[in-house]
């Protein structure tokens, strides 16, 4: 009886995990935005403060590592990170026209 309880149980949770889960996988050349978090090391590179954006990218899948790590291609002002991310802290970049940011012309004075 036990061993039934036990099984109804395990049943029960692995129905909850089975309706929130979603299996996340990239491809070479796909592109991803990053989570900023004091975990990854992103947010302490940037100096990223309370009322930031909580992702940055789009960056580049350049290969998988592993079956849930992925490289990409970093800028230079992350070199000092490294380039290999685990899945949880990736997001699919969905491209967007709006997205595009025109710089505005800047005057520089001589002196």
């Amino acid at each position: 009886m036990i061993k039934e309880k036990l099984k109804q149980a395990q049943n029960r949770q692995k129905s909850y995990y089975d309706n929130k889960h979603r299996l996340l996988e990239f491809e070479e050349g796909d592109h991803v935005l990053v989570r900023l978090s004091p975990v990854t090391g992103v947010g302490r590179a940037l100096g990223v403060r309370k009322l930031c954006s909580w992702f940055i990218g789009p960056y580049q899948i350049m290969k998988r590592v592993r079956l849930v790590a992925y490289q990409r291609a970093l800028p230079p002002q992350l070199s000092n990170l490294h380039d290999v991310f685990h899945v949880s802290q990736l997001r699919r970049y969905v491209p967007d026209e709006s997205h595009v940011l025109i710089p505005d012309d800047i005057e520089i004075r001589e002196n």
